[in-house]
């Protein structure tokens, strides 16, 4: 989830708002960012129209290349 980090950080949102703006624990936020802890389809559904960005750039730190 590098782009998770990044786009949080981007923005400067703290883990604690972001956490409460999608309804989930500070500590589910943190182990998403780090990787230790995948979020459902939902979920990256929901960070992905909060951020307005792909789950693609989500995931990866970079939007969707067609090759």
């Amino acid at each position: 989830m590098v782009g998770l980090l990044k786009i949080r950080k981007q923005k400067n949102i703290t883990q604690q708002k972001l956490a409460f703006d999608l309804n989930i624990s500070r500590e589910a936020l943190s182990y998403y960012e780090n990787g230790k802890r995948e979020p459902s389809l939902a979920m990256l559904n929901k960070m992905s129209k909060y951020f307005n960005v792909s789950v693609d750039f989500l995931i990866n730190g970079v939007d969707f290349i067609k090759r």
